[in-house]
């Protein structure tokens, strides 16, 4: 049987660069096999059905069609429903108020020796936590004055992530589970 999955795109449809309509992203899963492919806002959040052997494709195949396509590279990760729940439900900073909050979706778990080298006085008033593959931020002066970037946490920890804010996080389980 088929599990829900949402893709979070990188860099999609940010500042007038690397644009990508989403119906064309639809479009995009659709056609690689995915059923229920529905999208969320304009930066690249996916939500469809797919089983676990085609959902383990899902990231090159539609990273090669975008590149393809529109002619340029982006990277993706997945998430289920369960693990999206687990990410909110476990927050640690959620006492700070949520219009604060983001994460950060790594596409691998990092090493113990790269969380070592991560600086937790980088970004002054702003805190995070390594969950795994999950960074929880709290972000008091905002996500645009933060140097907790993409760009670092990828350099530290060897791998790559996308971000998104708490609310967009909520509302990706929401449609997930309805």
């Amino acid at each position: 049987m088929p599990a829900t999955y949402v893709a979070l795109l990188r860099g999609v449809n940010v500042g007038g660069k690397n644009k990508l309509p989403m119906k064309d992203l639809v479009e995009i899963f659709a056609a690689a096999g995915c059923s229920g492919v529905r999208n969320y806002i304009q930066s690249g959040n996916v939500i469809f059905q797919a089983n676990a052997a085609l959902a383990k494709k899902i990231p090159a195949l539609v990273a090669a069609e975008i590149e393809t396509r529109f002619g340029f590279q982006t990277r993706l990760v997945l998430r289920t429903a369960a693990e999206l729940r687990h990410v909110i439900e476990n927050n640690p900073f959620l006492s700070k108020g949520e219009e604060l909050l983001s994460v950060m979706f790594l596409a691998s778990s990092p090493e113990a020796g790269g969380i070592a080298k991560l600086d937790p006085d980088r970004s002054p008033s702003d805190s995070f936590a390594v969950h795994g593959d999950i960074i929880f931020m709290h972000t008091p002066t905002g996500l645009a004055k933060t140097k907790l970037t993409n760009a670092y946490f990828d350099s530290k920890l060897q791998t790559f992530s996308t971000g998104r804010n708490w609310k967009t996080v909520l509302k990706l389980l929401e449609m997930m589970e309805s």
